[in-house]
């Protein structure tokens, strides 16, 4: 199997809190999901569904700037939505 190719991540703009990267992290928090749910109809046709569960995962490194504090980021962590592989979520390249 080959390595994955790597991206090189920067940010453009200016961000209050200015592009910083996060290193590799292996932990667990309960953590959400969403997914778009189509209700069979012409307005409002899709909802926002969204769930959550606990396990063991993986972030990989990324480098991000935003308009909120890193201690914010930091405590809030556990509210954001998350892509990871569910058959190896330790080992995901999300």
């Amino acid at each position: 199997m080959t390595a994955p190719h790597r991206v090189q991540q920067y940010t453009e703009g200016t961000d209050r809190e200015q592009e910083h990267t996060h290193l590799p992290v292996q932990h667990s928090h309960d953590h959400y999901h969403v997914t778009h749910h189509h209700k069979d109809r012409v307005l409002g046709e899709w909802e926002h569904r969204t769930f959550w569960h606990t396990h063991d995962h993986n972030h990989n490194e990324i480098i991000h700037g935003h308009n909120y504090g890193a201690a914010q980021e930091e405590v809030e962590h556990g509210k954001e939505a998350h892509m990871h592989d569910h058959a190896a979520p330790t080992a995901s390249p999300a």
